[in-house]
């Protein structure tokens, strides 16, 4: 039987400044990532039967929330560029609006926006296949069973972190005016067009642009071992408690008084105060 390393074997390295030893562990390493602060302008809208009549009769709109669902990720490798790949995203966007009708009265609509977006960053080279067990597939007499998942191809693995986008305008204009459509209707996905009420339509006498503002990081990852330092294990000290033994009363006189609920921050206290600011001598400047 092999014999089992002795602690501290330090792969290589000596533990020190008070750790216990140093270790080898799996980990994705960040070959290359950049951050993006975009302006999607005149996005085409794709509108439900139901939001489209609305719309066709709408005497004035406002965006009231905008939500990422999903993006479709790809990545290529760069032709005569060794080490780099172009990473293709497809975002997909969930809209609500609120447009006024006759006699004063709101309705409230949904629809479905997309933007594709392609950016190139290092991802480094690999030459390995990477097989992984099945823990489902583990018997002895079992016959193989191919499992997909199981392998890893060379390619970097891309990832896109994006928070909700910033509704910038809307408007409505006539039918076929050009507007920043990347896809037909017929390209939007079943369980995206399955996230508004209604199905997606494409007649109407008006169409809705919307543009967006978006903050996303993309960047390519690759699994690697490193050695770290290592102190002890992370073992949790906190006993987990049940909720439902509890008294409700008892639970609510444990909570805080939410004392800021009541007396609203200040704008020196908001986190885009400098930006006020800026704004506010740029324009004392521009009246002198």
């Amino acid at each position: 039987m092999p014999e089992r390393p002795e602690r501290n074997s330090n792969f290589g390295g000596q533990a020190s400044h008070g750790f216990r030893e140093t270790v080898c562990i799996n980990c994705n390493k960040i070959m290359d990532s950049c951050r993006d602060k975009d302006c999607l302008e005149d996005l085409k809208v794709f509108l439900t039967d139901y939001s489209q009549e609305i719309v066709d009769r709408a005497t004035n709109i406002r965006c009231k929330d905008a939500e990422i669902l999903w993006t479709h990720i790809t990545v290529e490798p760069v032709p005569f560029n060794r080490g780099f790949f172009q990473v293709d995203i497809r975002f997909f966007f969930r809209l609500m609006f609120e447009a006024c009708v006759a006699f004063g009265k709101s309705q409230e609509i949904e629809g479905i926006a997309v933007f594709d977006k392609s950016v190139i960053l290092f991802g480094s080279e690999g030459s390995v296949s990477i097989f992984k067990s099945d823990p489902a597939n583990n018997s002895f007499c079992t016959m193989p069973n191919f499992n997909a998942d199981a392998l890893q191809s060379n390619l970097p693995t891309a990832v896109v972190e994006i928070v909700d986008p910033i509704c910038l305008s809307v408007k409505i204009t006539e039918k076929g005016k050009p507007s920043n459509c990347c896809c037909p209707i017929d390209a939007i996905p079943e369980h995206i067009c399955n996230s508004v009420r209604g199905q997606i339509v494409e007649d109407g006498c008006k169409d809705l642009i919307v543009t967006l503002g978006i903050f996303a990081l993309i960047r390519l990852e690759r699994p690697t071992q490193i050695v770290v330092p290592c102190s002890d294990f992370c073992i949790p000290e906190k006993e987990c408690t049940p909720i439902g033994e509890d008294d409700p009363c008892k639970l609510f006189k444990k909570m805080k008084f939410p004392l800021n609920e009541f007396f609203p921050p200040s704008i020196n206290n908001l986190s885009f105060s400098d930006e006020v600011s800026e704004a506010r001598s740029e324009r004392a400047s521009f009246k002198k």
